[in-house]
């Protein structure tokens, strides 16, 4: 494969988490501040909106391990090692970090439920269902790849040794 395909993955990946630390720098904090005020005047719905930034927080870590784990694919993709047992585990790790983000957004619909409902806004819900689903997708996505990586190069170890 080219370079410059890589090379315009790999600033995809990189497009990908910018949005997700200014969010996580900018508007998350604020929303906490906020979350906090309200919890000072005695709403205890501030504490659910704490609980959903704690999963929100928590769930960048597997996010952008994931993202790290996409570069390192494509890097090695750049040498010629895509067909390598180090591409699997990659991929399996990507396909572990979708589906712990998944779970914590599944975790976390209840509260989303709450907010939503406390503020007429069944928006809410939908938006952590899309991003509970859309990780689904990309661990099984990634499973199929892992699947079909591993068989490919059990079928060019068993080509080398028939030769």
């Amino acid at each position: 494969m080219k370079r410059g395909t890589t090379l315009f993955l790999k600033i995809a990946v990189i497009l990908i988490g910018i949005p997700i630390l200014a969010l996580c720098i900018f508007l998350l904090p604020q929303i906490a501040n906020e979350a906090i005020e309200q919890v000072g005047r005695g709403s205890e719905l501030a504490y659910v909106v704490i609980g959903i930034l704690i999963v929100m927080y928590v769930s960048t870590i597997p996010f952008y391990y994931a993202l790290y784990q996409a570069l390192r694919l494509l890097s090695y993709i750049d040498k010629n090692q895509a067909f390598s047992l180090i591409s699997v585990s990659a991929l399996r790790t990507i396909r572990n970090c979708a589906i712990t983000i998944s779970g914590l957004y599944v975790i976390a619909l209840p509260f989303v439920y709450l907010v939503a409902e406390w503020d007429d806004a069944p928006g809410l819900i939908l938006i952590g269902m899309v991003i509970a689903g859309a990780s689904v997708v990309i661990a099984v996505f990634a499973a199929v790849l892992q699947k079909l990586l591993q068989e490919a190069i059990d079928i060019k170890s068993e080509n080398d040794l028939t030769v």
